[in-house]
């Protein structure tokens, strides 16, 4: 039974954050979402403080498109926070998003339990839905291994894995999260919410009105 209010930080499980920021942000005429910014402060930044009280051991950016604007603001960020943070260019972010995850599992080294997934332009991901998470993956039948947020019947993110999972997915060459996860069933634990944050990114200049992002500066 859990205490009234206790959260899910739990003090024997060792999380992993993988961000993904190596997109080439096109529709919005060329941006990096990463460096997009809200109240100020860059989508990247406020989601890495918001992860610094789950104490990661470990937080890898994935850099392609924009590799020096967006580790500029890494090196700045590693100053500013107590975990540690590195990051890995994929040299062909052309090929897609499913090759900057695949560099991104490759590259890890740390020993974690638990992997986050997160993409680096979902403004309303914060520590209370990186909680809701954990909580589930705390909850989870003996055979779930990745938890998977739902919202309306769509598939949103971050998403949650468990080390042996991950390590599965390594072993098969070029596999990938989404492909693993939808020939393994099984292994999913849906997290059915209603938490528009989980399927809200920015694509577009209109996404960015409705989110209430700063407006993007001219170079």
């Amino acid at each position: 039974m859990t205490v009234s209010g206790e959260s899910s930080k739990s003090p024997n499980l060792r999380l992993a954050f993988l961000i993904l920021a190596a997109g080439e942000g096109s529709r919005l005429g060329g941006y990096p979402k990463a460096l997009l910014k809200k109240g100020g402060d860059s989508l990247l930044k406020r989601f890495i403080q918001s992860t610094q009280s789950f104490d990661p051991i470990e937080t890898l950016v994935v850099t392609g498109f924009y590799s020096d604007q967006i580790e500029a603001e890494i090196k700045l960020l590693k100053q500013a926070v107590a975990n540690p943070i590195t990051w890995i260019k994929n040299l062909q972010p052309e090929l897609g998003q499913a090759s900057s995850v695949r560099l991104g599992l490759e590259s890890l080294k740390s020993d974690y339990d638990v992997l986050l997934i997160a993409l680096c332009d979902q403004p309303g991901i914060a520590s209370n839905e990186i909680d809701a998470l954990l909580w589930q993956f705390n909850q989870r039948d003996v055979n779930q291994e990745i938890i998977l947020p739902m919202v309306n019947g769509q598939r949103g993110n971050p998403v949650l894995f468990s080390k042996p999972i991950i390590e599965k997915i390594l072993a098969i060459p070029g596999m990938v999260c989404r492909p693993y996860i939808d020939l393994h069933p099984e292994l999913v634990k849906t997290f059915i919410a209603d938490n528009q944050a989980f399927v809200m990114d920015v694509d577009t200049q209109k996404d960015i009105e409705k989110l209430g992002l700063d407006r993007i500066q001219p170079h």
